[in-house]
């Protein structure tokens, strides 16, 4: 039976054996922009299709997918989530996240449901304590690649040994890092290392494709997870419950499949 903390442990257990893996995860953002809705996060607004609300997003969040100019970059998040491959986990939003309909859309969209389909809030939520004490210490056996928004300070993680910058609406403005990156995985003959991606809708194209190129390392998406250590901002409500102490539910919440 597939739980929260179960799905945790295995690639927990991946990673103290070395074994390469990828997880890949497929947020609300992405859901909606797989559904082909224009979606707009900045600071005047947010817009989900027809849906426009208060925007309260800064800079380095800021996103735009146009359906109309944007195809090419979503066909290539739609080869993301639909690729298959050995000890490639790709991550959900969850039927407790964004409702049965949702849910039910993402698998049938998918085309089947499968062992490899996990939550996409895995390493947060009720399992980002275990993410931080049991997880996060196991990056310092790995030569760590970081990929991440261009203000983060990386000066705390002394497992680095390159990182990979981007800036706002990477998924489409710096899509050519990608190519970039095979080069360097292929001219430096990089193999058993630990990629992190902390790059909003980019991580996703280019966990995918690099991890078809070169299977011989492990790719995490980890969001926002580190953000305390690179002085980036504590928005989320996990990590003020966690880091300040704040009272929110979702520090326990146990998503469901």
């Amino acid at each position: 039976m597939k739980t929260f903390e179960g799905d945790f442990h295995k690639l927990l257990d991946l990673l103290k054996r070395r074994e390469p893996f990828a997880f890949n995860r497929f947020s609300d953002g992405e859901l909606f922009i797989l559904q082909n809705k224009e979606l707009i996060l900045d600071a005047q607004q947010v817009k989900v299709g027809e849906k426009v609300t208060k925007g309260l997003y800064k800079q380095e969040d800021f996103k735009h997918f146009d359906p109309r100019a944007h195809s090419f970059h979503r066909d290539r998040l739609v080869d993301a989530f639909r690729f298959r491959a050995k000890n490639y986990f790709k991550g959900l939003s969850c039927r407790c996240c964004v409702g049965d309909e949702s849910f039910r859309w993402q698998l049938e969209f998918h085309g089947s449901d499968d062992e490899n389909l996990t939550w996409a809030n895995l390493l947060v939520n009720g399992n980002y304590p275990r993410f931080i004490h049991e997880m996060y210490p196991l990056f310092n056996g790995y030569k760590t690649v970081v990929v991440c928004n261009d203000k983060a300070d990386l000066s705390m993680f002394p497992f680095l040994v390159k990182d990979f910058r981007v800036g706002y609406n990477a998924m489409v403005n710096d899509y050519g890092l990608i190519e970039r990156m095979k080069q360097w995985i292929v001219e430096n003959r990089v193999e058993g290392h630990l990629f992190l991606f902390s790059a909003s809708a980019f991580s996703k194209l280019a966990i995918h494709q690099l991890y078809e190129h070169c299977g011989r390392n492990t790719f995490i998406d980890i969001g926002t997870t580190l953000n305390p250590f690179m002085k980036m901002r504590l928005d989320r409500s996990y990590l003020k419950a966690f880091w300040l102490g704040t009272r929110n539910a979702d520090i326990h919440k146990i998503c469901i499949w």
